[in-house]
């Protein structure tokens, strides 16, 4: 919302009574709840009431008539109807099912009954509505939920069945959604001994061997077998049932006997997929379309990938334990994926260029009047779907006294699903040369269609033309200057002054020269010197990091400051104690994962710091322990940002 739009609104002496609440705010905007689908008008008469009843926000009413007026006309977003599945339940547990209707006002409601689940009470109904402007831009939203809440009484896999609603005259349906409901036994088993499961932190204890079924990467086609130069789907995607920190391609797959067209994807891990019947977070690596170029099996070969997964310690902080997360470091190998490819058929019929898919061709001759010396074009269009972006330009037949030009191609493509579709469209030029009638040949483009599993002709028309005599000769074209320019590359030969000089001196004799090779020796000879000191500075592991600590821990304080800023407490301290236990990592080369607060005392107590300077930095690891699960621990941050810097400069001192 513009700055000048947000001030006026602030001029309010109370909020709406029928002000709707979004995510656990009140909404800026009074909306009509009972009128979704026209929240717009609704917005205009309620401001013409409001200038009346408070004068006060008369000016900002005006404003925001004129804004509804010249918005009035957009409609809601999208109309859908979905269904939001349970998360891990187990026997006898309670649960909600969520069917969401949005943009539109429902009616006539059928849910079916869910085999192995008994319905306690339902539906209960919420509605909410959104209203926004960005940059002018006006979009609104509306959304009624109907809740229904269920008891598991077995254990197994389930199905919500399809429900419906009327809505907008039409009947809108949700797809069935799965679902899994566990035995009771579980939930008392540890963590650590239930498989790993997405939606479990328990079971995703550090030490924990990360298992190939836990962690994967999948190459996955579109198709087992397909003809030569046939467009296959092919999709790398990762699963995981682990939240992951880092990930590192070291080899990627290698697409041997393919052509590739490559699609953009922004890798996130924001879908759950249940694969083999366990769910996993996923996201899309890569997405390519691919073309084989020869017969035979083809294999794509595996691609190598370093990954860091996060697990977790529990942690006793006395009263209560807390997960401090762990990352773990894993070497992943992606599936092979073969595909049978079929060579086309034989013999193939003369003109067929390679083309493979589904096309359809017409050309278009531009003008009806020709001259002598005056520049024509003939203009050829492929359209269609396949291997387009690797058509060869067609050969069309030209009369000999024509002359002709390089022609010029224009390819467009997109992607659908798996299937690449276009067009190719190239431009012909021609120059008369000579009076009369001619014509212009048709050609004959040939393509295989794989649905047929035949070849299929396509002919262009034949373009009668006659051609009268030009007026004058046109200016060279560009073609034709470059033809010049090459003739004239050759200039005369400079004569010059014939009596050059016979007087020379012998470089190695000249004190220069060997001021020169001198001065190479020393600067050698000061790059071995600081190349050597500065690898024994690296071997000394320990000495380094202890002199990075300080950098280390002021970047991080430096994060823990801007959430500091921004009010963030719990991102504040998160940060905080990353930088402390880092720092002290570095500081005292012991490794993250065996960091505690006994052996930090009894290092720090060796390195003979006194027991004041121990004593504050543990406290500060202990207090931001506590606040980070402390309700209104926010009035503490300046203090706790303040004395874990003190401290840091404590240990810096020596």
């Amino acid at each position: 919302m513009p700055k000048k739009f947000s001030r006026l609104w602030k001029m309010r002496k109370m909020p709406p009574a029928n002000a709707s609440m979004q995510n656990g705010r009140r909404m800026a905007l009074p909306v009509d709840v009972r009128s979704p689908t026209h929240g717009n008008i609704s917005l205009v008469s309620q401001a013409i009431f409001r200038s009346i009843q408070y004068p006060q926000m008369k000016r900002f009413s005006i404003l925001f008539i004129i804004l509804a007026i010249f918005t009035v006309s957009i409609a809601a977003g999208n109309v859908s109807f979905t269904v939001k599945a349970p998360g891990r339940i187990y026997e006898g547990d309670k649960f909600p099912v969520t069917f969401r209707l949005t943009n539109a006002d429902g009616s006539d409601l059928k849910v079916s009954a869910i085999d192995g689940c008994t319905l306690l009470f339902g539906p209960s109904t919420s509605q909410s509505q959104s209203y926004s402007v960005v940059n002018g831009r006006a979009e609104s939203s509306s959304a009624i939920e109907y809740t229904y809440y269920y008891r598991a009484d077995k254990a197994g896999q389930f199905t919500i069945p399809a429900a419906s609603v009327l809505a907008d005259g039409k009947r809108l349906t949700t797809a069935p959604a799965n679902f899994t409901v566990h035995e009771r036994a579980e939930r008392d088993t540890p963590g650590s001994q239930r498989p790993v499961a997405v939606d479990d932190v328990d079971t995703q204890t550090a030490g924990r061997k990360v298992n190939a079924d836990d962690v994967f990467v999948r190459i996955i086609l579109s198709r087992n077998s397909a003809y030569e130069q046939e467009a296959i789907g092919c999709t790398i995607k990762l699963y995981t049932k682990y939240s992951i920190s880092s990930f590192m391609p070291t080899r990627q797959p290698s697409f041997d006997g393919f052509l590739i067209q490559e699609l953009d994807v922004q890798p996130a891990l924001n879908e759950i997929e249940n694969y083999r019947g366990q769910d996993y977070m996923t996201a899309i690596l890569k997405h390519c379309i691919i073309f084989p170029q020869k017969s035979g099996k083809l294999t794509i070969n595996s691609g190598n990938y370093d990954i860091s997964v996060i697990q977790y310690d529990n942690v006793n902080m006395g009263m209560f334990q807390v997960r401090q997360p762990r990352e773990t470091k894993i070497k992943v190998s992606s599936n092979t994926g073969s595909i049978d490819i079929q060579p086309l058929p034989s013999p193939k019929p003369e003109g067929f260029n390679g083309a493979v898919g589904e096309f359809k061709v017409e050309s278009r001759l531009v003008g009806n009047s020709f001259r002598t010396n005056d520049p024509a074009t003939l203009f050829y269009t492929i359209s269609g779907t396949g291997n387009i972006k690797y058509l060869k330009e067609p050969q069309i037949d030209f009369p000999t006294e024509f002359e002709q030009y390089t022609p010029k191609s224009d390819i467009q493509t997109s992607v659908s699903g798996n299937e690449v579709s276009g067009t190719m469209t190239v431009e012909y030029t021609f120059v008369p040369q000579s009076v009369g009638e001619f014509t212009i040949g048709s050609d004959k483009f040939v393509y295989f269609d794989p649905a047929k599993r035949d070849y299929v002709t396509l002919s262009t028309p034949t373009y009668p033309i006659k051609v009268a005599k030009g007026l004058s000769t046109p200016a060279p074209t560009e073609d034709q200057k470059a033809i010049e320019n090459k003739n004239s590359d050759i200039r005369h030969i400079y004569l010059g002054d014939k009596n050059p000089s016979k007087s020379h001196s012998i470089v190695v004799t000249t004190t220069g020269y060997w001021m020169l090779y001198l001065g190479l020796l020393i600067a050698a000879a000061a790059i071995i010197i600081a190349n050597r000191t500065r690898a024994r500075r690296n071997a000394d592991v320990t000495r380094m990091r202890t002199a990075k600590a300080n950098k280390v821990a002021t970047k991080r304080l430096k994060l823990a400051g801007k959430y500091l800023s921004a009010g963030d407490n719990d991102k504040f301290y998160e940060e905080m104690l990353h930088a402390l236990w880092g720092y002290l990592s570095d500081k005292l080369s012991i490794p993250l994962s065996q960091l505690n607060r006994q052996n930090i005392v009894e290092r720090l107590s060796e390195k003979e710091y006194s027991e004041e300077t121990i004593s504050s930095i543990v406290n500060v690891l202990d207090e931001c322990e506590m606040a980070r699960y402390t309700p209104d621990s926010s009035t503490r941050m300046d203090s706790i940002y303040e004395e874990g810097a003190k401290a840091i400069n404590n240990l810096e001192k020596r």
